[in-house]
């Protein structure tokens, strides 16, 4: 259990239970932000549209792609943090999808906000912890649940902080614009991931009989989903599709006239707040192990077109892994041409994080002609 210096000398020159709580989030605040500021400059904190990242210290590599879609400005957003924190096997990873006149500034601030405000939740989460005998008493009987528990509350915490910082942003309009998160913290053999929205996490494993195979680490919130529509309906939302619209289903409000978003969580999007949309993340976890190659976090202007086996068998059949996700998101641009035929094609945007020094797939059972062939 790592905590930052200057935590807990602050912590130390408090004098009560109700005084260090309260200097707590400024600690942990100025701490996570010098913190970033330390990465960046060390080039370890990537946002550009294409890209790698990786660090001496640990195994881990990240290729990412963005490519802007037909539909006018890109409101995809990306990030990648090694040595997230400045612990040495930690690495966090998000991807951001914008809708709405003003996704674009929605996805930016979500991106901007987030590593920050988690790595200061966390910290606070797990210093309070570190402090209840309670707990570690409970922690050395159950080790890896409280140590997920940890994750996941500051995950919340920094979801629903992050949609209130937009609500009372007088700079970002988000009442009817907003966007969706799929996030990921990697530390040591410990996967977590966190998600809202459309955006996806797939897995690759290599399964018993040697091939590599896609493992979706989260759901698609759709307004159709069983316990989504039922949240909805109960807060007086609406969900159907329109006619020309056949299985896209849509979240509006009473009146059935607006915003039809085809998506069951997301950040912003006030307008529907009251009925039924929330910004609360499905946190999960996954123990890494040696079978575990990579992991895809996408939009949905990859899954749209591609599916998970299809994604998988594209990376995992780049002989130079620096160009991963640019592959992919090419081969994604290809699919909408054959398989979306007068559609404007979406944003499309993909980050690849390979857990291995060296990429030990090459003897795997994989098609090496595996992008999307255009049909007709």
């Amino acid at each position: 259990m790592v905590l930052f210096p200057s935590l807990l000398e602050g912590l130390a020159r408090t004098r009560s239970l109700k005084k260090m709580k309260n200097c707590l989030e400024d600690v942990a605040r100025k701490t996570a932000e010098a913190l970033e500021k330390e990465a960046k400059k060390n080039e370890l904190v990537l946002s550009s549209s294409s890209g790698i990242v990786m660090s001496d210290k640990s195994n881990n590599f990240s290729s990412v792609c963005s490519k802007r879609g037909q539909k006018g400005i890109n409101q995809d957003c990306l990030i990648i943090w090694e040595e997230f924190g400045c612990q040495e096997d930690m690495i966090f990873c998000g991807i951001f999808d914008g809708h709405g006149q003003w996704g674009h500034h929605v996805s930016k601030r979500v991106k901007e906000s987030m590593p920050v405000s988690l790595l200061c939740n966390w910290q606070e989460t797990l210093t309070l912890a570190s402090l209840n005998l309670d707990f570690q008493m409970e922690m050395e009987m159950d080790r890896n649940l409280h140590w997920f528990d940890i994750w996941k509350q500051s995950f919340l915490k920094t979801y629903a902080a992050i949609d209130q910082e937009l609500k009372h942003s007088s700079k970002i309009d988000s009442y009817r614009s907003g966007a969706t998160a799929s996030t990921i913290v990697k530390q040591g053999e410990h996967l977590i991931i966190a998600n809202v929205g459309d955006s996806r996490a797939v897995l690759a494993s290599i399964s018993e009989d040697g091939s590599l195979v896609p493992l979706q680490l989260t759901v698609d919130f759709k307004p159709n989903i069983p316990q989504e529509a039922e949240r909805i309906t109960r807060s007086n939302g609406r969900v159907f599709c329109l006619h020309d619209e056949p299985g896209t289903y849509r979240v509006w409000m009473p009146n059935g006239k607006t915003p039809g978003l085809a998506i069951s969580r997301a950040f912003g999007d006030y307008c529907v707040k009251d009925f039924g949309l929330i910004s609360v993340p499905a946190v999960s976890q996954r123990h890494i192990t040696n079978r575990d190659q990579f992991v895809i976090l996408a939009t949905d202007g990859v899954w749209d077109v591609i599916s998970n086996e299809e994604a998988v068998h594209i990376v995992s059949s780049t002989t130079d892994r620096k160009k991963a996700a640019k592959r992919l998101v090419g081969c994604a641009a290809l699919a909408w041409k054959s398989k979306k035929r007068g559609i404007a094609m979406d944003d499309i945007s993909a980050i690849c994080l390979f857990f291995h020094a060296s990429s030990s797939s090459a003897n795997l059972m994989i098609s090496q002609n595996s992008c999307v062939k255009k049909s007709g």
